[in-house]
Parts: structure tokens; C-alpha cells; sequence
């Protein structure tokens, strides 16, 4: 029995959500960048950041993990893929 109830997105793709996120998975998937930072994290993280027009990785050295970590739907498990792909750059987190 799924869990959740039956929606339908813009795009006509029907599946079940228990949640109140608006989100469609299918959507979301064809979303996902192939390569770049981006590409490494979570689809919520994703959204976060691009939300808030962090679409590289010299914006992303203008904030601190703190600020990040208070960013809706960015978690704790994001900070490492995101200083790894910084430091392969020579950047950092804003101190």
C-alpha cells in the first residue's frame, strides 16, 4: 500500500507524498545537475543553496557553515562534499 497521497505535477507525473513538500521526485531527478558541486548533494541541499542564488563555488566561499547550516533543507552532511569541492579550488568557508 504506498504511503502518502496521490499527487500529479504540471508536468502530468503522478506519485505519492506523506509530506507537505510540493515536490515531484521525477521533476526533481531530471533537475540534477551531471557534474559539479551541486551534483554531489542532496536534492533539499540543492534547492537551498540554488534558492538562494549560491550557484557556484566562489558564491559559496561568501558563507559560513553556520549560515549554510540555517539555510531550509541544507543539513549537517552536506558541509563535507561541499569543503572538499572548496578546498580542490583553493577556497574556503567564510570565517
Amino acid at each position: 500500500m504506498p504511503k502518502g497521497t496521490l499527487r500529479t505535477c504540471p508536468d502530468g507525473h503522478a506519485y505519492y507524498k506523506s509530506s507537505d513538500c510540493p515536490v515531484c521526485p521525477q521533476c526533481e531527478a531530471a533537475k540534477k545537475p551531471q557534474s559539479g558541486f551541486l551534483s554531489t548533494l542532496s536534492a533539499p541541499a540543492r534547492r537551498a543553496l540554488t534558492d538562494n542564488g549560491i550557484n557556484t563555488l566562489q558564491q559559496l566561499s561568501n558563507y559560513s557553515e553556520k549560515e549554510l547550516l540555517q539555510l531550509h533543507g541544507f543539513g549537517k552532511r552536506s558541509i563535507p562534499k561541499l569543503q572538499q569541492a572548496l578546498e580542490k579550488e583553493n577556497l574556503d568557508f567564510k570565517r
